[in-house]
């Protein structure tokens, strides 16, 4: 009847939310074929939000469900979020031959600060050490002068002043690879390194044992360091001997 068909026009949200936007205006004809029309795009509750982020395949695996989360977003530069892993998706997207999975996280929205359609910067705890002594990765590249470099030739030394290597930045390049302390951080294989303390105003080598990296600080796992002593990571200053035999003070250990 046309009581019935007239009951067919009525269109009611299927949920409660907040109107975030509207794709039609009053009076405008609204017809559903195949697939449904978009009328109102609606968020159910803006105090709990989702993350959706693009993860490679090469780091996916490390992921798991309940992991924590930190993002940041262009609207609060200095405001950093945080949030836990839900859900990883199998579904793989590809876009220029490049394979991403999407990783769902959850967050907390009280202060409603984060909106919808909002890019995040997202950064994922995958490993967490708590009350362990570490070193400035500086302090792994630094040779004093004359000590041998791992890795370099027979006879090639450090150079005053150069931390790292005299071998140039490919050779400190192979070793931060190697270590796996470059910035990204993640979990290096363990392996020994040496570092130098100052023992009265003296680099004296320290062989220790590498745990994890965050891309500015090495976890030291085992070995001869203790807490409390003085790591060198570079040497600023010039040299000891000035012009016409005048004696100027020498380089600085920091």
């Amino acid at each position: 009847t046309a009581r019935t068909n007239l009951r067919y026009t009525d269109i009611l949200s299927p949920t409660d939310g907040v109107v975030i936007s509207r794709a039609v205006n009053r009076g405008q004809t609204v017809a559903a074929s195949l697939s449904a029309p978009v009328i109102f795009t609606i968020a159910q509750d803006l105090r709990k939000m989702e993350v959706h982020t693009n993860v490679a395949e090469s780091d996916i695996g490390r992921l798991k469900p309940e992991m924590r989360v930190t993002f940041t977003v262009d609207a609060y530069p200095g405001d950093p979020f945080r949030g836990r892993i839900r859900d990883i998706r199998n579904a793989p997207q590809v876009v220029q031959n490049v394979v991403t999975y999407d990783a769902v996280i959850d967050v907390d929205n009280p202060e409603l600060k984060l909106k919808p359609g909002m890019t995040a910067t997202v950064s994922v705890v995958t490993e967490r050490r708590n009350d362990v002594l570490a070193v400035p990765n500086a302090a792994l590249r630094f040779r004093p002068e004359g000590a041998p470099v791992p890795g370099a030739a027979p006879g090639q030394s450090a150079r005053l002043g150069q931390p790292g290597a005299a071998g140039g930045e490919g050779n400190r390049r192979r070793e931060r690879n190697r270590d796996g302390d470059e910035e990204g951080g993640g979990a290096p294989r363990v392996i020994k390194r040496t570092v130098y303390v100052l023992i009265k105003d003296e680099p004296v080598a320290r062989e220790v044992i590498t745990g994890l990296t965050d891309g500015r600080l090495t976890e030291i796992t085992g070995g001869e360091l203790k807490e409390g002593e003085l790591v060198i990571v570079g040497i600023s200053g010039q040299g000891r001997q000035g012009q016409g035999g005048q004696q100027n003070r020498g380089p600085r250990i920091l």
